[in-house]
């Protein structure tokens, strides 16, 4: 009989300070963040936001240039005291070292290097995920997504670091993800960091997002809260752009299609009723991956 460890409860994960460089490149700049313990938190951001940097020194994989990893107040970077408490799955290579061998003997593995290990839950994903016991670097790219998911959650970590845990995967494996992993969640209460292109989908699932922009924090925030702060709105050029000027709003993003205009703005709940009562202008709300782009996309989309 398997003998397991239970993990204790999650601590906050903190960003103090965080710098990193790859020589005169600046990837990460100065962030400041804390993830709470036992939330689901939305990282997300464009390719060479600094998303993956950030994972990898978070979980004293990579180390920082400057500033701090913390976990309960400690450093993470080489500290075996904390690291035990932090799994960081990424997506699997089929060069890797670990890549020869079959799906049940990696997995196996795992209680060598993760603390809390549960086999019998891992032997519960293999069946879930419906994984052929095949040598790792024999799987599709989907299959080898949900071999390093199986391994994070099975890992029983207090904090689980997940980058895109779903490349690959077609969208009935990337709901069935997203249900197993909400499962593990209210039964644990572990705290949960996942990396995502995908964000329509799994916005529900986030509690809080961090969206990073060229290697610094845009947003810290609850979803809900978060998304209730952006609108579109739209209607006559001339007439969006005189109560836009009226308020001194400068959008953030801007769609131009003939005489009819639509823009972006960030603002409150007062500000989006003023301009709904303005004959011609329309207010509409936006998503989470709206709100992204709007923040993100760096000018305007002209029609």
């Amino acid at each position: 009989m398997t003998t397991i460890t239970k993990a204790p409860a999650p601590q906050p994960l903190q960003a103090d300070k965080l710098c990193k460089n790859y020589g005169k490149q600046p990837v990460l700049q100065d962030l400041d963040l804390t993830f709470e313990p036992g939330r689901i938190y939305g990282l997300i951001g464009r390719n060479g936001a600094g998303k993956t940097t950030l994972l990898g020194i978070l979980s004293g994989q990579n180390y920082a240039t400057g500033g701090r990893a913390l976990y309960g107040g400690q450093p993470v970077w080489e500290n075996s005291a904390v690291l035990g408490n932090l799994h960081f799955a990424r997506e699997m290579s089929a060069a890797s070292e670990l890549a020869g061998l079959s799906v049940k003997n990696f997995l196996r593995a795992g209680r060598l290097f993760c603390p809390y290990w549960d086999q019998n839950y891992a032997d519960e994903l293999i069946k879930k995920f419906e994984l052929p016991n095949k040598m790792i670097n024999r799987l599709s790219r989907g299959q080898m997504s949900m071999v390093s998911i199986t391994a994070a959650l099975a890992s029983r970590a207090p904090v689980t670091l997940l980058d895109e845990p779903t490349a690959g995967l077609d969208v009935v494996a990337r709901e069935r993800f997203y249900r197993i992993l909400l499962d593990e969640y209210q039964r644990t209460g572990r705290t949960f960091v996942i990396s995502t292109h995908i964000i329509e989908e799994a916005a529900s699932v986030f509690e809080k997002v961090v969206i990073l922009d060229e290697g610094k924090e845009v947003a810290d925030q609850n979803t809900e809260d978060l998304v209730e702060q952006f609108r579109y709105i739209s209607g006559p050029a001339a007439e969006l752009d005189a109560a836009l000027a009226e308020r001194g709003i400068t959008p953030l993003q801007t769609q131009v299609l003939g005489g009819h205009k639509m823009v972006a703005v960030r603002g409150e709940e007062a500000l989006f009723e003023e301009l709904a009562a303005r004959d011609g202008l329309t207010v509409e709300g936006m998503n989470l991956q709206n709100v992204f782009v709007a923040l993100c996309g760096h000018g305007d989309e002209e029609g």
